[in-house]
């Protein structure tokens, strides 16, 4: 069965960094499309960071230029580099896995992680 386990999150002040994982286990990551996602207490679940059908990264607009989703074929793992964070940053943030690109666009993943929470003090 395939799964996918984040990590990473934590506690850091206005402007700091951190680095999620998500490891896939059971099949082969490079086989899905896959993305980051985060949800915010009281709001709906949002696309942060995916990866399109040319293999280029597409971003949410409130992440450009201070967020980058990278992988690691070799480990099977999905990564996204936060930096300059801000406290509206703070969210369970989700790696996700689909069969087509559309899926990720529309958020109806295949599968999704447990989620890591990343929380952002000013």
């Amino acid at each position: 069965q395939f799964q996918l386990a984040e990590s990473g999150g934590g506690s850091v002040q206005d402007g700091g960094s951190l680095r999620l994982s998500c490891t896939a286990s059971g099949a082969t990551a490079s086989n899905y499309f896959m993305g980051w996602f985060r949800q915010a207490s009281g709001k709906e679940r949002e696309g942060v960071a995916i990866f399109e059908n040319d293999g280029s990264p597409s971003y949410a607009d409130s992440v450009k230029g201070r967020f980058a989703i990278s992988r690691d074929a070799a480990k099977n793992t999905l990564y996204l580099q936060m930096d300059n964070l801000k406290p509206e940053d703070t969210a369970m943030y989700y790696c996700a896995a689909a069969s087509a690109v559309w899926k990720l666009v529309q958020n109806e993943c295949d599968y999704w992680g447990q989620g890591t929470q990343v929380t952002v003090s000013s």
